[in-house]
């Protein structure tokens, strides 16, 4: 994507509509100088404003992110480009967000990990006070099952964030709307 060719298609419809970069900043919520800031490419609005400066001009966000009006001829192409480029210019990568969802299922479970490791572990030395081989085998048994069961649980709860179900968003904004009303 090209920033300044974007900034300069958003001044120029800002001009087309007669507006002051004031007057857009005062109906969009944000000041003059982040108007300034677009239509100069040093910035990029966010999706909610480029959904607004949008509807505001009566164009596409893909016209939007183009720098210039499409044609029907043009507009599948510069779509997929807009696409390609909005998701190698992502903020997070695949890894970042598998590291960052890895990290935060560990600080959300640490209380109930600890508690069962020391459980195990105490299973396994009253086994060995005990002189019980047998205690000591199912304590070694159990850690190894449940090493592999929270694994298995972290895996799952990090792939569902990192790449989630269209399907459960869906079912999630419908649970989300049964509630508001």
């Amino acid at each position: 994507m090209d920033m300044v060719k974007i900034g300069s298609f958003l001044s120029d419809l800002r001009h087309e509509y007669n507006l002051t970069q004031e007057q857009l900043g005062e109906e969009l919520g944000v000041t003059n100088k982040t108007i300034s800031r677009w239509e100069n490419g040093n910035y990029l609005p966010p999706i909610e404003m480029l959904q607004l400066l949008s509807e505001k001009y009566n164009v596409s966000i893909n016209e939007i992110l183009s720098g210039e009006r499409l044609t029907a001829h043009d507009y599948k192409e510069k779509a997929e480009e807009n696409l390609k480029s909005t998701l190698s210019n992502s903020s997070f990568t695949i890894q970042e967000k598998t590291i960052f969802f890895t990290r935060k299922w560990n600080k959300e479970h640490i209380f109930e990990v600890v508690l069962e490791i020391l459980v195990i572990v105490g299973m396994f030395i009253a086994g060995f006070i005990l002189d019980e081989i047998l205690l000591m085998a199912i304590a070694s048994l159990v850690m190894i099952i449940w090493s592999f069961y929270i694994r298995n649980r972290r895996s799952a709860y990090v792939e569902k964030m990192v790449y989630p179900n269209p399907a459960d968003i869906e079912v999630d904004k419908k649970d989300e709307n049964s509630f508001s009303s």
